[in-house]
């Protein structure tokens, strides 16, 4: 169960190069006078990107529950490729600006104009649309795919902006707002909206008296935030003043694009790409699949993102407690021994799912506080995993990269990885429908498959109820389980190959 903000890494902006040597310096020396004001305003950007994504990471879960077909869900979940992509036009946004507005700014403030825009106007319609009995998926598709497209590329602005908004002894401190940033945003795009906008959870723990509806709207956050965006960049135009910066030959466009072919020429380069691209496939149907699952199950939407709450300060803290294993010369180690343990947990949701099962057919209402539990403990045992691989794939990273590009260097790693997992969870998605076997169970004799909403809305309408025979998620998580295994034996070698090279083999000539 991989939430789209731990997808969505924090990489690095196509940046000026910088010595890793003098990085560690400056952070030593770090000293947050002066800097203070640019660290606030670089958390609220980083906030402010990260709400889109949370509203996004939001509809697959209210679409659950309006009998969408899977493949629909595989639709939508193009809406998270942007992150996975921005490599593509990084270097355009870094290297085209207008002077007198700013190198970032020229960027930053019609990208965050046309994001408050669209929510502005989503909220017109948002409401309707998902009322509805058939949601229009492609259109959501295009609207959200177009938000976390221009969210994206803010982060790319954001990136670039924190190595000059901050003084050289600082410029640790953006990867922190970063992360805390986006994820604080994720949070208030996703939880915040899940929860308040659900008539069952305000009513059971904010109401005396009981309301057919939440305290929010989908239509009046979308607004909210509409114009909040508009207000805080109208702000950020005004008050917030920026470096003039040239671009030399080094970061021009043609120059950067370049850099990217050079590396990806290199051997080694080759094969981690290859092994970046495929080896997600055994997670694929855990971490896109599971989470519809258990709401479809009988979970509340509300309560699946709840539960995300109390891994926050795990997925903080344990990034920390991990990198002591990982900042050596082998930090790949680690992630072939968590490999094997992240691929079980794929088996032990499929269980806790079947499980989940048992309790929507029994006469017990609602789950008990034990099983609450064991799914809280099944997701933490998950985050632990995926953080080993994590950490450890991006200390590797920051190992093997060049250090005269190394901002190049790793966001085309970092993208690759994104990438590695993005269309497999696509792909997962679309399978899950055509790997299942459902039957209309209805006293009329009507044939019917229910492989689709209007079949199931039809089954319902007939007196009928769909009953699952064969579900295609218990076939994904096999098919996939067995291929991360697989993947291990016969890729085992070549990482602790890449992982024993010297340091020359990674590097341009």
């Amino acid at each position: 169960m991989q939430n789209k903000t731990s997808s969505k890494k924090v990489e690095n902006d196509i940046n000026p190069d910088q010595k890793q040597e003098e990085d560690l310096n400056l952070m030593q020396q770090s000293d947050l006078t002066g800097d203070y004001w640019n660290v606030f305003v670089l958390f609220l950007l980083y906030i402010l990107q990260g709400i889109p994504l949370g509203m996004a990471g939001s509809i697959p879960m209210i679409l659950q529950n309006k009998n969408i077909s899977y493949k629909d869900q595989a639709m939508f979940s193009l809406v998270f490729w942007p992150y996975s992509l921005k490599l593509l036009w990084a270097p355009i946004v870094d290297a085209v600006f207008f002077q007198k507005m700013g190198r970032r700014k020229s960027w930053l403030i019609p990208i965050q104009y046309l994001i408050g825009f669209f929510m502005l106007i989503l909220s017109l319609n948002i409401d309707k649309i998902l009322e509805s009995e058939i949601p229009s998926v492609m259109f959501l598709t295009v609207i959200f795919f177009s938000l976390n497209f221009l969210a994206a590329t803010q982060d790319v602005v954001v990136d670039g902006w924190a190595l000059t908004m901050l003084q050289k002894r600082n410029v640790g401190y953006g990867s922190t707002c970063n992360s805390v940033g986006a994820t604080a945003g994720y949070f208030l795009g996703n939880v915040i909206l899940l929860a308040f906008s659900s008539p069952d959870f305000c009513n059971k723990y904010l109401r005396t008296i009981p309301q057919n509806q939440g305290i929010i709207t989908l239509g009046g956050f979308f607004f909210f935030w509409g114009v909040s965006f508009i207000i805080m960049t109208t702000m950020v135009w005004i008050f917030i003043s920026e470096k003039k910066t040239e671009v030399n030959k080094n970061e021009s466009i043609t120059g950067t694009y370049l850099k990217l072919f050079k590396i990806l020429k290199l051997p080694p380069v080759k094969q981690l790409v290859i092994i970046l691209l495929t080896f997600k496939i055994g997670f694929a149907a855990t971490d896109s699949v599971t989470g519809l699952k258990l709401i479809e199950a009988g979970m509340k939407k509300e309560t699946l993102s709840i539960l995300a709450v109390p891994l926050v300060p795990l997925e903080i803290f344990l990034p920390l407690a991990i990198s002591r294993f990982t900042s050596g010369p082998r930090p790949l180690d680690l992630f072939i021994k968590a490999m094997p343990y992240r691929l079980v947990m794929g088996v032990v949701f499929a269980m806790l799912i079947y499980w989940t099962n048992t309790f929507s057919n029994s006469s017990i209402e609602g789950f008990p506080y034990y099983y609450y539990t064991i799914i809280l403990f099944a997701f933490a045992l998950h985050q632990v995993s995926l953080y080993c691989m994590y950490v450890a794939s991006m200390g590797f990273f920051a190992r093997v990269s060049d250090p005269t590009i190394g901002g190049t260097y790793m966001t085309l790693l970092n993208t690759m990885s994104n990438l590695g997992g993005s269309w497999p969870d696509t792909l997962m998605l679309w399978m899950v429908d055509p790997l299942t076997a459902k039957k209309c169970i209805v006293t009329t004799g009507m044939q019917n498959d229910c492989s689709n909403a209007e079949a199931v809305i039809n089954c319902i309408n007939a007196g009928g109820n769909c009953v699952t025979q064969i579900d295609g998620y218990y076939v994904e998580t096999v098919l996939c389980v067995a291929y991360g295994f697989f993947w291990l034996m016969w890729k085992r070698h070549s990482l602790t190959q890449l992982q024993n090279l010297k340091d020359k083999a990674w590097k341009l000539d």
